[in-house]
């Protein structure tokens, strides 16, 4: 008899086929098993181990014993006349089709219910990537510290199932004492990353570790002690790391650091450690250094990208004229993406660029919406996609991706101002003096706190809290806008009066829109139309919330405004 026939004749084939789909169903249940019981990930490969080890054991018994009435004897020692093999086989048959069923209908089940990378997102996998302290003997060195953590937290925050706190609420506690229970609370996050450098030359000594916040139990913790040139191969372990402790079950790959020629990224560092201090000076170092970056590794997109925000942030201080900046970043960020067309973050900056100084609001939506596609998790990209949103006449998702903002980025300013503006284009300024309220509470003397939250009073008909509220506004020119329309809504006129005089002094310095939205409301048609014209030509930023600020409602009947919305091309949702 041939040695296929005699392998047949003993079962050894279906044993094999029988022990293979078992070990797979046991393989599932323990994958399932494991995360609930809370067993270490090391006993599924265990588990692997044996069941591999078993495999030539199943076959090897299969071909030297056989199944009698009298039990199992050693195959030699059976009569082949007296042989039952045709039957064992048969219930190995029925056994092996019974167990593919079994495993047929798990798999149909688990394709059903596996989760997408939405519903994973939600599953409370959370964390907050603290300021790393700088253990260098050099206070100057606090870039790289800083620098490396906001490198971590944006390297995290691309895997979508896990929710990161944005760089805005992480670093507030730089500096401060505080309890890892409080930055749980404040964040809304089960998990903290903190940790310390030391560098000195192009050694490094990278310390980290991983802390659940409700428990304050260190789950993990590593020291590397590396040259310069493998800070981007630390910052892809600490993220394996991470994903690996929480148990994060990913749909796709674990992003990777991208890597940069040592003296470009240590410059790379400086320009963000200089752009996050936002003076004159710190903003034209940070371009000096950023320069010096894309000079040395003119391939690396991340210092394009930190190159394109320093010009808009230049722009939006003062230290560059407009005209002049954002062209500037406009080149820079199309470098970035040029570089890497995969960046989310590059998206969403073009499409600020494309809405708010090219006014192309269609390429803008276009731009944001792949931004979304690539990192839905950057609070920065979803607060970018509200006010695109929002102003482009849909405050609906305005709302909706302003408050999944806000939820990342609890502490950061610019989602409440996005979220608040939505809130008041439906209509609804109780939730925009909710949100103002909290903004007051987190940023009292950041630029536009009392002002927003002054006129979702307004709105809301409490005049004199309003009142009340634009007086602790710090920037001059909103709370002369604040005080002219609320006066004006409260009766007194020559209040109004005086605010709005003082507020058409300084008009010429980027106030035509505000100008326009008092004319409104004071029911000075003809005024308030020319300063909208004159905010449209001076490129001013406001002249963009035209299509649904609650207070130019006395000019929209007015066939000129309907021709200015038509110009500037922002109507694109019905």
């Amino acid at each position: 008899m041939s040695l296929f026939a005699e392998l047949k004749r003993r079962n050894v084939f279906r044993v094999a086929i029988a022990y293979i789909v078992l070990a797979w169903i046991v393989m599932q249940v323990g994958d399932t098993l494991a995360p609930a019981l809370r067993l270490p990930d090391s006993v599924n490969s265990v588990l692997a181990f044996f069941l591999i080890l078993g495999f030539p054991l199943a076959v090897f018994f299969a071909w030297a014993f056989e199944l009698t009435p009298e039990g199992i004897k050693l195959e030699k020692h059976v009569d082949r006349t007296a042989s039952i093999t045709s039957t064992t086989g048969r219930k190995l048959d029925y056994t092996i089709i019974a167990m593919l069923t079994i495993a047929v209908v798990y798999f149909a089940w688990q394709s059903r219910t596996e989760p997408d990378a939405e519903t994973l997102a939600d599953s409370g996998q959370s964390i907050a990537v603290l300021p790393f302290e700088n253990m260098s003997s050099d206070a100057e060195q606090e870039y790289f510290s800083d620098g490396l953590a906001e490198e971590l937290l944006n390297l995290l925050a691309k895997i979508p199932e896990l929710r990161v706190s944005s760089r805005t609420s992480a670093f507030s506690y730089k500096g401060k004492d505080f309890k890892i229970s409080d930055v749980g609370r404040e964040l809304n996050v089960d998990h903290v990353l903190e940790g310390s450098v030391r560098k000195s030359g192009n050694k490094v000594r990278i310390t980290a570790q991983l802390i659940q916040t409700d428990t304050d139990v260190h789950m993990w913790s590593e020291t590397w002690d590396r040259d310069l040139d493998d800070v981007f191969v630390i910052q892809d372990e600490i993220a394996k790391a991470v994903v690996d402790e929480l148990k994060v079950r990913l749909l796709g790959d674990i992003p990777h650091a991208v890597a940069a020629e040592p003296e470009a990224y240590s410059l790379y560092l400086q320009a963000r450690h200089g752009i996050n201090q936002r003076t004159h000076e710190s903003l034209k170092r940070s371009e000096e250094l950023a320069l010096r970056a894309v000079d040395i590794d003119p391939g690396y997109a991340p210092a394009w990208l930190l190159l394109s925000d320093v010009y808009g942030v230049q722009a939006s201080t003062g230290v560059r004229l407009p005209d002049e900046a954002y062209p500037l970043a406009k080149a820079a960020v199309l470098k970035a993406l040029q570089l890497d067309p995969n960046n989310g973050r590059a998206h969403a900056a073009l499409a600020g660029v494309l809405a708010f100084v090219d006014r192309d609001f269609a390429a803008a939506n276009r731009e944001i919406d792949l931004a979304l596609e690539l990192d839905s998790g950057d609070a920065d990209t979803l607060g970018q996609a509200a006010t695109i949103r929002a102003i482009t006449g849909n405050p609906t998702e305005g709302v909706r991706l302003g408050l999944e903002a806000i939820e990342r980025d609890p502490l950061g300013g610019g989602n409440y101002w996005g979220t608040m503006y939505s809130y008041l284009a439906l209509g609804q300024p109780d939730e925009a003096i909710r949100l103002g309220r909290e903004l007051a509470q987190i940023s009292p003397s950041a630029a536009g706190t009392h002002y927003y939250l002054a006129i979702a009073l307004i709105q809301a008909g409490r005049r004199d809290e309003a009142l009340r509220a634009i007086e602790n506004e710090t920037l001059y020119g909103f709370k002369l806008t604040g005080r002219a329309i609320a006066y004006f809504r409260d009766g007194n006129r020559a209040a109004s009066d005086t605010a709005l005089a003082e507020l058409l002094a300084i008009q010429s310095q980027g106030w035509d829109y505000q100008v326009a939205i008092v004319h409104a409301v004071r029911g000075e048609i003809d005024e308030s139309i020319a300063a909208l014209n004159q905010a449209y030509r001076t490129n001013d930023a406001g002249s963009n919330l035209m299509l649904a600020d609650p207070f130019l409602e006395n000019i929209r009947s007015d066939a000129r405004y309907d021709a200015l919305v038509e110009e500037v091309g922002i109507r694109l949702y019905p």
